[in-house]
């Protein structure tokens, strides 16, 4: 049994894969509290779902693209089940996860996308760095920035560990806090070895929109 928060059809809003039709399937509970997090409902909302229900209910908004997310969805047990349930019905499967829990448990055919937390967050220090050994090429990582001082501190990271030699690296503003065109501009100037990522869904729909 899985705790799910909410269960939809959208636009995949962030990643490489932003802009692809996608099933997002948010699970419950988060061990993590960042400033700027938008999705504070699923700390707590949610019902319990078997995994082979998610599957066909997945199937049937009929998507290649799913993307498994939270809260923070490597704090629950079966989360590897249904993702190795989806990878075997043939989807693309996506998990993001906050980067502080081991990303190997994972079974093979997911893409990570796995957060780096900056200062601003508040939750500097959570980054759980054996994961970096653990990432492959198709994986993904993920910082969302709200200042130059998250901007400096993350680069400096990503270099130090080489990070971007292992997979793609994106750099997000983040939403109301960090302007995107000054981000653009501290990457074009350092020639930073990442990607800047933009939040789709908010851009079309809003801040607050749930369920998209």
């Amino acid at each position: 049994m899985l705790n799910v928060c909410e269960l939809y059809k959208s636009i995949q809003g962030e990643s490489t894969h932003a802009g692809r039709v996608c099933a997002f399937v948010r699970l419950s509970g988060c061990n993590l509290s960042c400033s700027y997090c938008d999705t504070r409902y699923a700390f707590e909302d949610g019902a319990p779902r078997q995994v082979e229900d998610i599957v066909d209910e997945v199937g049937a908004l009929g998507c290649d693209l799913v993307e498994i997310s939270g809260g923070e969805p490597l704090l629950q047990d079966e989360t590897p089940a249904l993702c190795a349930a989806l990878v075997a019905a043939g989807r693309t499967v996506l998990v993001e996860t906050n980067g502080s829990i081991d990303i190997a448990k994972l079974p093979d055919g997911c893409i990570r996308i796995v957060d780096i937390k900056c200062p601003a967050s508040g939750m500097e220090g959570s980054f759980r760095i054996e994961n970096i050994a653990a990432l492959c090429e198709r994986d993904e990582c993920k910082t969302v920035l709200c200042d130059k001082s998250d901007f400096d501190w993350a680069l400096s990271f990503v270099r130090k560990h080489n990070i971007h030699k292992r997979c793609t690296v994106l750099f997000t503003p983040a939403s109301g806090r960090l302007n995107p065109a000054d981000l653009a501009a501290w990457i074009i100037d350092s020639h930073a070895p990442v990607r800047m990522g933009l939040q789709m869904h908010k851009v079309i729909w809003g801040e607050d929109a749930r369920g998209v």
